[in-house]
């Protein structure tokens, strides 16, 4: 499945729109996490398990909204917006884009 956040593909005609498709994730950090993220705001650095579950709730989020364009019978999503969120000490990854079909190359 084809996912890009433009409006369109690239030498690809859009044949059918399916509807909005949307992904959630929220992911709680652990307090060693918390801990180490404090040290390393303090001393300075990245903080390497915070970047780690960032990445683990935008490849869920987007996983699920590519399975819902799937059921759909989508072969592509455009339009892709992520969005960020803090809840308490929980991340947020939502993601959105319209499930559509597009002609084959």
């Amino acid at each position: 499945m084809i996912v890009t956040t433009t409006p369109s593909v690239e030498g690809r005609r859009v044949t059918g729109y399916l509807g909005i498709v949307t992904g959630e994730a929220i992911m709680g950090a652990n307090i060693f996490k918390d801990l180490f993220a404090g040290i390393r705001d303090i001393v300075g650095g990245r903080s390497g398990a915070y970047e780690e579950e960032l990445a683990r709730a935008r490849s869920t989020a987007l996983s699920e909204m590519e399975a819902r364009a799937a059921a759909l019978g989508a072969n592509a999503v455009i339009g892709v917006d992520l969005d960020y969120e803090v809840i308490g000490n929980m991340l947020m990854v939502s993601a959105s884009g319209t499930a559509v079909r597009i002609e084959n190359a």
